[in-house]
């Protein structure tokens, strides 16, 4: 779309034919005035609008050097611009995401190798989960049972929303069983017994939540929109993977192979931890206040009874 005045036809038709001998344009229309100052001229590509083909036209229209101005929009330039702004702020949003991640789980266990090992596991989830979307919807397969004509591509914003709301569901998995195993390691038992423990007593929960909740999400697959289809059949593959896999396999097993050093920490990371722990579990209640006595719960340990 390019702002002439009415004068400017020649100049505007001039243009048009340096876009149709552009090596992406497929076909390119009479440009058309739609008001006194404002031109438009259609041009497309072969293939799908988010193709290489269009993104390459895209590229090649925003190059031209023209001698007023132009703007080029439509699905093509949509999809670019809002990739663009996307990858622009993803190593942020990651860097945060991590931090934050490692330090709650830190706070939770009191190890550092126990957060970066349930990071990593999250990570494996959601690129699996990532690649089975690519390879069913990017790729064109399942078309027919899924009822679904492929783009040929993923939409992007979609993509962003899966990927996070997988890697929350992940977490929540691996935070659940970690937890568990934490607590029977500080009650006493050696790494391999609490590991077993943790997952005798959270495999019956965390199976049964994840069907029910691969289910409900599924549901979405029906849906005549395929972004919504993308959603609900990546979230439901990727519960799946990360109960029947990453939770029941993979991280109990290679919190076997690392044996004690799951409780690794530096120990100045662990009077930390621990002034931590102390303050959190110390609740003190004033004696003039009408609640009653002071209320002191003891830190973590085989005796957790709280003691009035």
């Amino acid at each position: 779309m390019s702002r002439r005045p009415a004068s400017a036809s020649p100049a505007v038709g001039e243009l048009a034919r340096r876009i149709a001998g552009l090596p992406a344009a497929q076909s390119v229309a009479a440009p058309l005035r739609l008001n006194a100052t404002t031109w438009r001229i259609d041009a497309t590509a072969s293939g799908t609008p988010i193709g290489p083909q269009a993104q390459q036209l895209l590229t090649e229209l925003r190059g031209l050097t023209t001698p007023f101005a132009v703007s080029v929009g439509g699905i093509a330039a949509d999809y670019h611009d809002d990739q663009h702004a996307i990858l622009e702020r993803v190593p942020l949003a990651l860097s945060a995401l991590c931090l934050i991640t490692l330090v709650l789980l830190w706070l939770l266990t009191d190890s550092v190798v126990l957060p970066v090992k349930a990071l990593v596991m999250t990570g494996v989830t959601t690129a699996a989960a990532l690649g089975l979307l690519v390879l069913i919807f990017q790729d064109g397969r399942l078309t027919g049972p899924l009822d679904y004509v492929s783009q040929g591509a993923l939409e992007q914003t979609n993509f962003v929303v899966f990927a996070a709301l997988v890697f929350a569901l992940s977490t929540d998995y691996g935070v659940m069983l970690i937890a568990r195993i934490q607590e029977e390691h500080a009650a006493g038992l050696d790494n391999r017994e609490a590991v077993a423990v943790g997952i005798q007593r959270t495999g019956s929960l965390l199976s049964g939540a994840a069907v029910l909740l691969a289910t409900a999400l599924g549901v979405l697959a029906t849906s005549s929109i395929v972004f919504v289809k993308e959603l609900g059949v990546g979230t439901a593959v990727a519960v799946l993977i990360d109960a029947f896999v990453i939770r029941c396999l993979l991280l109990p097993s290679l919190m076997a192979l690392l044996g004690d050093r799951n409780w690794w920490s530096p120990e100045w990371l662990h009077r930390v931890h621990r002034r931590m722990a102390h303050s959190i579990s110390t609740v003190r209640l004033s004696p003039d206040t009408p609640e009653g006595p002071a209320l002191t719960t003891l830190p973590k340990g085989p005796d957790r009874t709280p003691s009035v």
